[in-house]
Formats: structure tokens, C-alpha cells, sequence
């Protein structure tokens, strides 16, 4: 259980650091994360899904490309479908995105505010509960189903503040 609470505290702690909200894909095999979570809002999710902006986002893209840490607004000039402009009309004018890899395993994660540009010390907390929480639902296959079933539940509800 501890993993799970673990997982659950620190993506309750993301959504203070991120208000704007945040999109975590966890343990990505070809183009699909093992563990979603999203807080941003619904509008922009539904908009961004119904446009299929996930292959033009220029965040998802240098995150498949790096490893490392990217201010939004140094991704800007590599936007030419203007997936930034759009984010920033639904509040995301700010944000981060983290890639990481362990054991040939990619996480990409993106933070967003709507008011100023992540400090260097706010990015260097988001990179490192990524970390943590990438560790922790790496060990997953080794739990019992009940388990991955709630950490979904989780995945699920994080972003509406159910459950």
C-alpha cells in the first residue's frame, strides 16, 4: 500500500505546484503510457484531444527527442501548428516539460501556470517528483492487480478531484 499513497501524495502535491495543471505519462512503450495522470482543465483536455494535438505538440515531441528539463517558452519557435498559443488561451501560459529515462523506460511530464514561468528551483522539485513517482509505478509489475487497478482509479479522478 505504501506505494500507492505514495504515488497519491506526491500527484496531490503536484497540483499545488503546477495550478494550471499537469499531464504525467509514466513508463511510455512506443506511443502509449503505461500510467496517465492529467489535471489540466477539461475544456482544454477535450479540445486537445478532439484536434489530435498530441502530434503536434512540441513538448511531447522535444520529450521523445531529450532528456531533461524545457521551459515552454523556449519550445515556442517549434510550433508551427500553434499548440503553445492554444494552451495559453485555456491558462496554460507557462509551463515545463520533464523527460526522463531509466532502464531504457521514458516518462514525459508537463506543468503548466497561468501566471509566470516555473523558477529554477520549482522545475528542479517538479524533475525530482517525476523521478519518484516514475520509481514507484515502475514497480507496479511486481504488485498485485488490485493495486494497478486503484493507482488507475487514481489516474483517473487526480484531474477531477474525485476520489
Amino acid at each position: 500500500m505504501t506505494t500507492e499513497k505514495d504515488i497519491s501524495e506526491t500527484l496531490t502535491q503536484l497540483k499545488d505546484s503546477a495550478p494550471a495543471g499537469y499531464a504525467l505519462a509514466f513508463h511510455i512503450r512506443y506511443t502509449t503510457p503505461t500510467f496517465l495522470f492529467q489535471t489540466y482543465p477539461k475544456a482544454w483536455s477535450d479540445y486537445y484531444s478532439q484536434n489530435g494535438l498530441v502530434m503536434q505538440d512540441p513538448t511531447v515531441a522535444w520529450g521523445f527527442e531529450h532528456l531533461g528539463t524545457k521551459r515552454w517558452s523556449e519550445l515556442a519557435e517549434n510550433d508551427p501548428a500553434g499548440v503553445m498559443a492554444k494552451a495559453a488561451e485555456y491558462g496554460l501560459k507557462f509551463g515545463v516539460t520533464v523527460a526522463i529515462e531509466v532502464d531504457e523506460s521514458r516518462s514525459i511530464s508537463s506543468f503548466a501556470r497561468a501566471d509566470r514561468e516555473f523558477s529554477d528551483t520549482e522545475v528542479a522539485e517538479l524533475r525530482a517528483a517525476m523521478e519518484e513517482i516514475h520509481v514507484l509505478t515502475g514497480q507496479i509489475k511486481a504488485i498485485s492487480p488490485e493495486m494497478t487497478q486503484n493507482l488507475r482509479k487514481i489516474a483517473i479522478n487526480v484531474g477531477t478531484g474525485a476520489g
